[in-house]
């Protein structure tokens, strides 16, 4: 008797399909761990030495990033002190306000270039790596001495090729978007540690 199991169909197929459609772009992020690793604990020690964390997104990649804020200002999985963290696409006044004035672009460049300090970490999150908005968010963080980085797509992009440093994940939208959530855990869990690490040995109070 065959052991392979039938194709699956109608919307139980659809689902596992979305499940195996993330294989791709998981394996791309563990290779990418080492970045995480090193972005977590620059992060860390930034925030520790009084600097501030700015984040953008659109559409659901905007939940991501204030998913991010909410663990830094608040917590990830155990107890520490809170660090500054904004969202820039949170701001709602300032987004209608500047979209209105200025156009729909420059609605984060705007918002970085008033509170971004030289220093500063500015975060972006995008699937496709080519919205407007975002790629002047990272041109105003650079002429400011801020790092920029982004979480992307697949594949070379306009706001990659912008920032200092980029995690490019291929695949789906759906994947690329859920992998960052993944990514933004996994930095949690770095920033956490070192900033227990720091806490433990005295090294971490800011001068």
């Amino acid at each position: 008797m065959s052991t392979i199991s039938p194709p699956r169909r109608g919307i139980a197929g659809v689902l596992h399909a979305h499940v195996d459609s993330h294989t791709e772009t998981v394996d791309a992020l563990r290779e990418r761990l080492p970045t995480l690793v090193r972005w977590g604990q620059e992060l860390a020690d930034r925030l520790m030495a009084g600097h501030r964390l700015l984040v953008a997104g659109n559409g659901g990649s905007a939940a991501e990033a204030q998913h991010l804020t909410a663990e830094i200002v608040g917590r990830f999985d155990g107890e520490r002190r809170p660090f500054s963290a904004l969202s820039l696409h949170a701001e709602s006044s300032s987004v209608t306000a500047i979209g209105n004035d200025y156009g729909f672009a420059e609605v984060f460049a705007r918002q970085v270039r008033a509170h971004g300090r030289s220093g500063d970490v500015l975060l972006l999150f995008s699937t496709s790596g080519r919205s407007e908005n975002l790629v002047q968010a990272a041109d105003a963080a650079t002429d400011l001495g801020m790092r920029a980085w982004a979480l992307a797509g697949g594949g070379p992009s306009p706001l990659s090729q912008r920032c200092d440093e980029h995690i490019a994940l291929p695949g789906t939208p759906a994947a690329v978007q859920e992998a960052h959530l993944l990514a933004l855990h996994l930095l949690c869990r770095v920033f956490d540690a070192r900033v227990r690490g720091a806490d433990a040995t005295g090294k971490g109070t800011r001068s």
